[in-house]
């Protein structure tokens, strides 16, 4: 018994190390799409007004560090719960990777094209990147729901519940900032944006709000 549980803390260490990896990567690519404005650029015009030509750039980037950081936060929340794992499991939490490795892209199409006249085919594929992520982090939640024996037998059931609402209305949600996006790119990236926001606190654990208190 004590060899199965060591085995399953191994496993289950193993899936979360290699996934903040990956989350830390893509966090980290983000930064790369904002270019240093170079001498032989700013000859007619000063350093200030070209940092200030970058602001959907650091829109872009501002977003998108906040939707994988909470991403990042909610993951970590839900490995808390995961006593071990199976390979349904293992290749629903890759899709998930899959889409966060992604975002980098979106993030880049999204600041390049935002003052365009494609602003709204941009911010689509940005929403619907979120879309697309948010429907893969339920999946990963609904198969431990659907497969209670790889939660630990104590997790709180009000908590197990919570997560559970949490994640069924995600991706409905993103979907209306997808949909916005045809008709408003700034309400779309700005309700991107609230949701990562939203998420961040609607996603506490009771323990992490009664800690506070």
């Amino acid at each position: 018994m004590e060899d199965s549980r060591r085995d399953d803390q191994k496993e289950t260490g193993r899936v979360e190390s290699f996934s903040d990896g990956v989350i830390a990567i893509a966090i980290t690519l983000l930064i790369l799409e904002i270019k240093i404005p170079k001498p032989d650029e700013i000859a007619s015009v000063s350093l200030f007004i070209k940092l200030l030509d970058l602001w959907p750039s650091f829109l872009a980037f501002v977003t998108s560090f906040a939707t994988i950081l909470v991403m990042w936060v909610n993951h970590h929340r839900v490995f808390r719960l995961v006593r071990t794992t199976d390979y349904p499991f293992l290749y629903w939490n890759g899709f998930l990777l899959l889409i966060i490795s992604f975002v980098p892209f979106p993030t880049a199409l999204l600041a390049g094209h935002l003052t365009s006249p494609d602003a709204a085919t941009a911010t689509a594929v940005y929403a619907g990147t979120n879309v697309v992520m948010a429907l893969a982090f339920s999946g990963v939640w609904g198969h431990l729901r659907k497969h209670p024996r790889l939660l630990f037998a104590t997790a709180d059931p009000d908590e197990l519940e919570g997560i559970s609402r949490q994640y069924r209305f995600g991706p409905l949600l993103y979907l209306i900032a997808f949909g916005v996006a045809f008709v408003s790119p700034a309400a779309s990236i700005a309700a991107c944006l609230a949701l990562a926001i939203f998420f961040a606190f609607a996603g506490r654990p009771a323990w992490a709000r009664s800690a506070k208190k």
